[in-house]
């Protein structure tokens, strides 16, 4: 039954943090000294893989429980933190707190899609803990506290078969989520548009198992600048355009085409830029179309001389509808976002979620559904049970838990 004034949300962009013994308990003795660890130094704890220190994690990845004024890229120890960053059981108070019934966490030390371990030179080992991870999240994260927490899995990056059987496997533990990037090619991986077709065995994977592919903002390992000296904050304002250019890449791919139940989420990009690329997609198609079709390259004023770019071989220049295509496999994902709200209906009330991003330094938490019931407070009943829990649930195939009895 639809509640008029939901009292609980569902988050699809949360991480976590990993206790230290992720891999240590997981992989077999012989690895366990190059696997992810913990040590401690004169800097204080920090992460070892295969023999580097710091290879990831700072403080804003643990900002919960903390003054904003006290947030740092100074590492903290784990007793520094709150222990629902890293225990699936404590964080439990702090989901309850915020309204949040359900949760989908993100990787924080192998980094949102598991590049530290594409990254890494030993590939056996790095399908080793890539299998580990995934066995943690759905054994001990989310067995932990079943109904709260929906599962995803990461990839072995630099081995599209080997990824599709870790689809397949993870798929039968009942993930329905993998961690996939943004944009690959600045990890010196093959993008999506790949003559070679080398993520087909992925999508392949995706579409018959119907794993959603997750991609987060900072999964390509870059942040965006608007020119080389613009200050942070106004590169982290304009990361949006990050998860549009995703958005739009997707569209044009001719990925849906040949794999007509794949689905995609874009976390942490919000949703108010929607309605004014599918709108600029379609203008585009309708007056350009012909003479890339016909095969003409424009190299116009790009700074390389190189082309722009051309059409995927497959793509259907007749039978191509961006809203349709947008409107069967894409969603978004918003923090806050009024703009985005209030056109719900060119952003599809079918396509938009809502995330807490718990514990990073942007999280509404623990204001999380006051917020969002604010924010919703002008749409339907209808619209509020889809976008505050509705949709996550029938995109993630997720039945959560009924709601805690709060003091």
């Amino acid at each position: 039954m639809v509640q008029s004034s939901p009292d609980w949300l569902i988050s699809v962009d949360d991480h976590v943090v990993e206790p230290p013994n992720v891999w240590v308990d997981r992989v077999p003795a012989k690895y366990r000294d190059a696997a992810p660890h913990v040590v401690t130094d004169e800097g204080g704890e920090v992460w070892v893989y295969e023999g580097i220190r710091g290879v990831t994690g700072t403080a804003m990845n643990a900002t919960v429980h903390r003054r904003r004024d006290e947030i740092a890229l100074d590492g903290l120890t784990y007793a520094e933190m709150a222990p629902g960053c890293y225990d699936p059981v404590a964080r439990l108070a702090d989901m309850n707190e915020a309204g949040m019934l359900a949760s989908l966490n993100f990787p924080s030390a192998p980094r949102f899609c598991g590049q530290l371990f594409y990254e890494g030179k030993d590939k056996e080992l790095g399908l080793v803990c890539v299998r580990a991870w995934n066995d943690w999240m759905v054994d001990e994260w989310c067995a932990a506290a079943p109904g709260r927490y929906i599962p995803l899995m990461i990839l072995p990056l630099w081995d599209p078969k080997l990824a599709a059987a870790e689809i397949e496997r993870c798929a039968a533990k009942g993930v329905t989520a993998l961690a996939f990037s943004e944009n690959p090619a600045p990890l010196g991986l093959p993008d999506i548009h790949d003559p070679s077709r080398y993520w087909d065995p992925v999508m392949a994977a995706a579409n018959e198992t119907g794993m959603v592919v997750c991609m987060h903002i900072g999964s390509s390992s870059v942040m965006p600048k608007i020119s080389p000296n613009a200050p942070y904050m106004a590169n982290m304002t304009w990361g949006a355009a990050r998860t549009a250019g995703a958005m739009l890449a997707w569209l044009f791919s001719g990925m849906f085409s040949r794999y007509p139940n794949l689905k995609i989420s874009l976390a942490e990009g919000n949703i108010g830029w929607i309605p004014y690329f599918l709108e600029r997609a379609e203008y585009v198609y309708e007056r350009q179309r012909y003479w890339v079709q016909a095969g003409q390259v424009f190299t116009g004023q790009s700074a390389d001389g190189l082309a722009h770019g051309t059409m995927d071989a497959d793509f259907d220049y007749d039978n191509f509808d961006v809203r349709r295509l947008y409107l069967d496999h894409v969603y978004g994902c918003f923090l806050d976002d009024k703009a985005g709200l209030k056109l719900i209906d060119e952003c599809g009330e079918d396509n938009i979620m809502v995330e807490v991003d718990y514990p990073h330094s942007d999280t509404t938490w623990p204001h999380s559904i006051k917020l969002m019931k604010e924010r919703v407070a002008d749409l339907t009943p209808a619209q509020q049970h889809k976008v505050l829990r509705g949709n996550a649930e029938r995109l993630f195939r997720f039945t959560p838990a009924d709601p805690p009895t709060l003091a």
